[in-house]
């Protein structure tokens, strides 16, 4: 039973583990592209139960600067991507959640920036999560403001979003930190408990076999 009970505590800090280095991370994109250079649009949406399956489709959409509606852009489903417009024909990659369809992230890559790339980009996630008895269909959207320059520039909002990032995963890494003492001192409490299990039976055992030795003493005499 002890050996058992350790068993189960060592395959829960596997656990732990995977699911940290799994966890996801919620940062905003940048919003400053180099024209002529390739730029990442950022778009992260997490589970708020990781636990709980899912897929989810993604849309993307822009707005060019001085335009009042929205142009349907890229997709990524099941079935892969599909740039929607023209415009963006041969410069849109896909830089997001690879080998699920569970997606959370749903980041592209705009290759050759030009000037006419300056706008707001709009990226839908489709989500649904399935429980035991029934689905959650959801949409989420994340809107990135997207300029473009000439020289490359660092600004307020890209400085944030690194320190945001950095400090992310320091939780993250003491949070696992934290996990990783609980289940060793778990571990370490479950060994001394089976050696204390281990040492009584041994008693037990020379005790018995020492009464049986007296009995056998006392028939004889």
């Amino acid at each position: 039973m002890a050996a058992l009970h350790l068993l189960l505590l060592s395959l829960l800090c596997v656990l732990l583990v995977y699911q940290c280095h799994g966890a996801c991370v919620e940062v905003d994109s940048d919003t400053e592209a180099v024209a002529g250079k390739g730029f990442k649009l950022g778009c992260i949406s997490c589970k708020r139960r990781s636990e709980v399956s899912g897929t989810a489709t993604v849309e993307w959409y822009f707005r060019a600067k001085g335009d009042a509606d929205f142009v349907h852009i890229y997709s990524y489903n099941e079935y892969g991507p599909i740039i929607e417009h023209e415009q963006f024909l041969d410069r849109l990659d896909w830089n997001g959640t690879k080998r699920s369809n569970d997606i959370q992230d749903a980041s592209i890559y705009l290759l050759n920036v030009t000037f006419n790339d300056t706008g707001t980009y709009r990226c839908f996630f489709n989500r649904i999560l399935f429980f035991d008895n029934y689905e959650n269909i959801s949409l989420v959207s994340k809107v990135i403001h997207l300029s473009v320059v000439a020289k490359a520039t660092r600004g307020t909002a890209s400085i944030v979003s690194e320190i945001m990032m950095y400090v992310s995963i320091i939780g993250l890494q003491l949070w696992l930190l934290i996990e990783m003492i609980y289940c060793y001192r778990k571990i370490a409490a479950a060994g001394e408990e089976a050696l204390r299990e281990a040492a009584n039976a041994e008693y037990l055992a020379i005790a018995s076999e020492s009464k049986d030795n007296c009995a056998g003493v006392q028939v004889g005499e």
